[in-house]
């Protein structure tokens, strides 16, 4: 069984630093590439710029609150192009706006997760998102 490719778009150098933590325990054979800004994950998913090599993801994990191209733009450009839009992409963000979580569902987001701020919850949610998304859904071969 190949390894699935997980595409982190995030800026946070933290938040980067604990998912890779969480996903490093992982019962499942998973890649972590990382992006920090929006422009960067387009580019990495339409294999373009630096990315001409990247391998196509099984899953997004994006934030909302990105430079160069937010992640509500990042979203909706994913989920419009042919290519990419059965990428299953997941919120991961600190907005609790209901505006944001409309939006994402709007543009066909797979979920929405809060961050939570604790680092022991922060750490429980990725690991659940590593349960969920790796070991029990069957994600399609893009």
């Amino acid at each position: 069984m190949r390894p699935i490719e997980i595409l982190l778009v995030e800026d946070n150098l933290g938040d980067i630093r604990l998912t890779l933590d969480a996903f490093k325990d992982a019962r499942v054979a998973n890649v972590i590439h990382v992006v920090k800004d929006g422009a960067a994950a387009m580019s990495y998913l339409l294999q373009t710029g630096d990315y001409v090599d990247a391998v196509r993801p099984d899953i997004v994990l994006l934030d909302l609150n990105l430079p160069k191209k937010n992640g509500r733009e990042v979203l909706q450009e994913i989920k419009t192009n042919e290519q990419l839009k059965r990428i299953p992409v997941v919120i991961l963000t600190t907005s609790e706006a209901e505006e944001d979580i409309d939006m994402a569902y709007g543009q066909h987001v797979n979920c929405f997760i809060r961050k939570p701020v604790d680092f022991h919850a922060f750490m429980e949610i990725i690991k659940q998102i590593e349960t969920f998304w790796l070991t029990i859904v069957r994600l399609p071969h893009v």
